[in-house]
């Protein structure tokens, strides 16, 4: 495989939609909460990412609403404006054992940090892990582009993630940034063993 450095925006916007392709579910009570953490535990390596609810007054800002933790198979929407962060989620991220990998890491956990105190551990930040492979760039887009030749939608990134309910495609953009993250890291995991890639020379402008 030749891996891009760099890719352009138009170059990404025509290729084809990325979608989470396993079972999504809504944890909206400690009980599901519970359950939700209790199949996580179990795995290896999880994606993770955060959604908060947009301001559009000056000086407002929202609490994190949702936390999305996903496996291969398996995304689970952690919808904390209604639980907040339950103790097991907490344990989660403090589980030296389970691989947690996100993007923008340090702003998830700023924001996460608002909601309860905890120390994260085992945390792979995709933007770092990504360079000795050549990657130059930062956005999970872009990077997802390259890898995988698919584009991650943002169209609801600004939506209202503390809605009464969460639309299809609300659900869908949330699962598919948190698996994107994984996925990333698992590629590169299997290249990094094999090593069938090659840096592209040049770089785009």
């Amino acid at each position: 495989m030749i891996i891009k450095r760099t890719i352009a925006k138009e170059e990404v916007s025509q290729m084809p939609k990325a979608l989470f392709p396993g079972q999504i579910h809504i944890v909206q009570t400690p009980v599901e909460a519970d359950r939700a953490v209790e199949y996580l535990k179990q795995c290896d390596r999880l994606g993770i990412d955060s959604e908060t609810r947009p301001s559009f007054s000056k000086g407002h800002a929202h609490k994190v609403a949702l936390l999305q933790i996903s496996s291969d198979e398996h995304c689970f929407l952690f919808r904390l404006n209604l639980i907040g962060l339950t103790l097991p989620v907490i344990l989660l991220l403090e589980n030296p054992q389970v691989t947690k990998v996100g993007l923008s890491l340090k702003d998830d956990f700023m924001m996460l940090h608002k909601r309860a105190p905890f120390h994260q551990r085992a945390f792979v930040e995709l933007q770092e892990y990504v360079r000795p492979f050549g990657i130059q760039e930062m956005s999970l887009q872009k990077i997802y582009g390259i890898l995988f030749g698919e584009k991650i939608s943002k169209s609801q990134r600004l939506s209202n993630w503390e809605a009464p309910q969460l639309t299809i495609p609300q659900q869908q953009y949330a699962a598919t940034d948190a698996w994107a993250c994984l996925n990333i890291y698992n590629k590169l995991e299997r290249l990094k063993q094999t090593g069938d890639y090659t840096i592209e020379n040049n770089a785009a402008q």
